[in-house]
């Protein structure tokens, strides 16, 4: 396989990457590209955290925006939500608790009516809201659990959110201030939100776009379009989407993307029993077999290697199963003369 056509790897960086020691191996084993997520890197720590990076690589690092996203805030150690029990939901920025939670961006709010669903941390808590005001609602835990500090929400109906946090934006205007050339838009939900956010970026800036909604299956080719790369972000979509559907999704995005001549990068779950265990599971490795099969250019790490307990071992093993599938000659017929099948037999060399 050409250097053109090489797969490209990513990996995203956290508590358990940002170390000098990893980041040099993880280097030195020749990952494209570093990602740092907004979601979870404050304003106050970003420039520190890209200097930190620098001194101990050469290797580009990309700023991932949050993006049209709903979060809650941060919450008490180990809180859990009791199914039946009444929440307060508000703007403000306060630590969560059983009787409190803040969700952002406050036009999260403008949103919500009585019986709007929201889903927290893909689902693990489901609310039911039964009262609202400008900056605050009040909702009933429908299915209570655990929930963490900074956990994904999805509503339903789904609010209309700007492509760019201030954050977002906030963050961008860093990047440039420190040559950075690498961004990727997340929760990308139409063309118009993509070229929203070349206008910040500097000029000539590799601009990937995440497809990670509902609304970005629908405009999918002109995000697609009006991009450099896309990205599918199974784990996020799977949230607006029902699971079983995401693999046909993947497909179809791999399609659009072939066709019209962009890399496609596909992330979460690739690797997911890594996050706590030295070796992935044989379906994990079969998976990222047929994403390199369905078409993808890239392929992205995250949690393995952001908080996974061996980021190293997470990059090693996708290094190999890359390997494996360069040197297999995709397409061939090896099916033995006279053999009674319907497809083709590949056989490793």
């Amino acid at each position: 396989m050409s250097d053109a056509a090489k797969i490209q790897l990513v990996c995203t960086l956290g508590p358990a990457s940002l170390d000098p020691d990893v980041i040099r191996k993880l280097d030195a084993r020749g990952v494209d590209l570093f990602r740092l997520n907004l979601s979870h890197t404050g304003l106050e720590e970003l420039a520190a955290t890209v200097e930190f990076f620098r001194r101990h690589s050469e290797a580009p690092l990309s700023l991932d925006t949050e993006g049209a996203q709903v979060r809650c805030g941060s919450v008490v150690p180990d809180l859990v939500l009791a199914q039946g029990a009444e929440v307060e939901l508000t703007a403000d920025e306060v630590q969560g608790s059983a009787d409190r939670l803040s969700l952002r961006p406050r036009s999260t709010f403008q949103a919500l009516r009585p019986r709007s669903r929201v889903g927290i941390d893909f689902h693990g808590v489901l609310l039911r809201v039964i009262e609202t005001g400008p900056a605050s609602a009040r909702a009933v835990v429908d299915r209570g659990g655990r929930i963490g500090s900074n956990k994904a929400v999805t509503i339903d109906p789904s609010p209309i959110l700007p492509a760019l946090t201030d954050k977002d934006v906030a963050a961008i205007a860093i990047g440039r201030r420190m040559g950075i050339d690498h961004y990727a838009l997340s929760f990308a939900t139409s063309g118009r939100a993509v070229r929203r956010i070349r206008e910040l970026i500097p000029p000539g800036a590799h601009l990937i776009s995440k497809i990670e909604s509902r609304a970005g299956v629908q405009n999918m080719d002109g995000i697609i379009e009006a991009s450099d790369a896309v990205l599918l972000d199974r784990g996020d979509l799977s949230r607006e989407v029902p699971l079983e559907e995401v693999p046909y999704y993947q497909k179809a995005i791999a399609r659009r993307a072939n066709r019209l001549r962009k890399p496609l990068y596909v992330a979460t779950n690739l690797l997911e029993s890594m996050v706590l265990n030295s070796r992935p599971t044989v379906a994990e490795v079969n998976d990222v077999a047929n994403t390199l099969l369905d078409g993808a250019h890239g392929l992205v790490l995250a949690a393995e290697t952001a908080i996974g307990v061996d980021p190293v071992g997470a990059v090693d093993m996708v290094k190999r199963a890359i390997e494996a599938f360069e040197r297999i000659p995709v397409g061939l017929d090896f099916t033995a003369p006279g053999a009674e099948t319907d497809g083709a037999l590949l056989t490793l060399r």
